[in-house]
């Protein structure tokens, strides 16, 4: 019998010595509490930046026109632009006739006029002018008509199913029309990828000077976004009003190395959407909080390796950005380890797996894990020995 059991014993080596898989260690799902904010707004939303956690929401998938915030997709394109060095921020913008008859807000730029990409942006941003950002969409696509469909197109491919674009500037038009959500997604698209917009979006005052026939005239430039004169930690983003869509705002703000987006739509005032989107933010800053702060590294322990020189490689965790843990999930901070089946060769710093933590049906954070040091193949005779030393140290137990 004895001898039985050291035959299904060595069996069981020989399998694990070509496949073992390290088994993960299960979530657990929670609901969350839903708050009750005093709002005015039609639609309103706070998600807090790197976890895309919505920790409040009105209404969120509610089609309504957003006015100047259309804006952000338009600067979203043109960083994209400028990143890929399709356009250059000292690249000459020539103002055509249908950039400088916008109406709504505007900088009163004239047909003919030469300004620079960085000009323009500044126009757009700080003043919400309509005749810098057509003016740009031209310049970057030859016509307005193809940077919509751009437009469009990024909105889709951001998951933006609420939304659809007819202008550049966000002036009311038939079915333009987006939601308080997609708006969240494309500000912190914005924010995440082109963190350089922040240059601009926290200038409150500035001047540009109109270049005509007629000679230079200095024009001043002052912020929309009174928050950010108004609310410690405000970064940005865009305010946008009209008759239809009433007053609307995507601000974004940071406190303690949290990033939070707080979209309004549908206000009464400009004194309402301040107020609703100070709400906003208090109640995501006032449930977030940091857990670990530095990058550093946390062992592991050793992982069997198949097929190697050696049976195991050590590894640790490579700890790149804060977890942040939020107050509104129910539940405790759950740690989920995925390792890969490891298979020799492995390179040090090799990813072999993945720690996932979760609060709540929501994973909010993801690290990897990463091997420790280098493990060489090992040759078909090595196998065979270590299979068989495995063997007999087994029999020896039993005999």
């Amino acid at each position: 019998m004895q001898k039985w059991k050291a035959i299904l014993l060595v069996a069981a080596i020989l399998v694990q010595s070509f496949y073992c898989p390290v088994m993960a260690r299960e979530a657990r799902f929670l609901e969350t509490a839903a708050p009750v904010l005093d709002l005015s707004a039609k639609s309103a939303v706070v998600m807090e930046q790197e976890s895309k956690e919505i920790l409040f929401a009105k209404d969120k998938d509610k089609e309504l026109a957003p006015a100047s915030v259309t804006k952000i997709m338009s600067l979203l394109l043109i960083f994209e632009d400028l990143k890929q060095g399709k356009i250059k921020l000292t690249d000459t913008v020539t103002v055509s006739e249908h950039a400088a008859s916008m109406g709504g807000s505007q900088v009163f730029l004239e047909t003919g006029e030469k300004q620079q990409v960085q000009t323009l942006i500044k126009c757009v941003v700080i003043s919400s002018a309509n005749d810098a950002v057509v003016a740009l969409a031209e310049h970057v696509c030859g016509s307005e008509e193809a940077f919509v469909s751009r437009m469009n197109k990024k909105a889709r491919e951001l998951g933006m199913k609420h939304t659809t674009f007819q202008n550049a500037c966000g002036l009311d038009a038939k079915g333009h029309v987006t939601s308080a959500y997609d708006i969240a997604l494309m500000t912190r698209e914005l924010a995440q990828r082109y963190p350089e917009v922040f240059k601009y979006t926290k200038i409150w005052m500035d001047t540009i000077i109109h270049k005509t026939k007629k000679g230079e005239k200095e024009f001043g430039l002052s912020n929309t976004n009174k928050l950010i004169r108004q609310y410690h930690g405000c970064t940005g983003m865009k305010t946008g009003s009209t008759g239809k869509a009433g007053f609307c705002l995507s601000a974004t703000a940071t406190r303690n190395k949290i990033h939070m987006i707080a979209v309004v739509m549908g206000c009464e005032s400009s004194k309402a959407r301040i107020k609703d989107a100070r709400i906003l933010l208090d109640y995501g800053f006032s449930n977030c909080q940091r857990i670990h702060s530095e990058t550093t590294r946390k062992e592991i322990g050793r992982i069997p390796v198949q097929k190697g020189q050696r049976s195991e490689v050590s590894c640790q965790e490579k700890v790149t950005a804060d977890l942040i843990d939020i107050k509104t999930q129910k539940g405790k901070i759950v740690k989920k380890i995925k390792i890969d089946s490891v298979k020799a060769p492995v390179k040090k710093g090799q990813k072999i797996g993945e720690i996932q933590y979760s609060k709540g049906n929501i994973m909010i954070h993801k690290e990897k894990i990463l091997a420790q040091e280098t493990i060489n193949k090992a040759d078909f005779l090595t196998q065979i020995k270590k299979i068989s030393t495995q063997y007999f140290l087994i029999l020896s137990h039993f005999l």
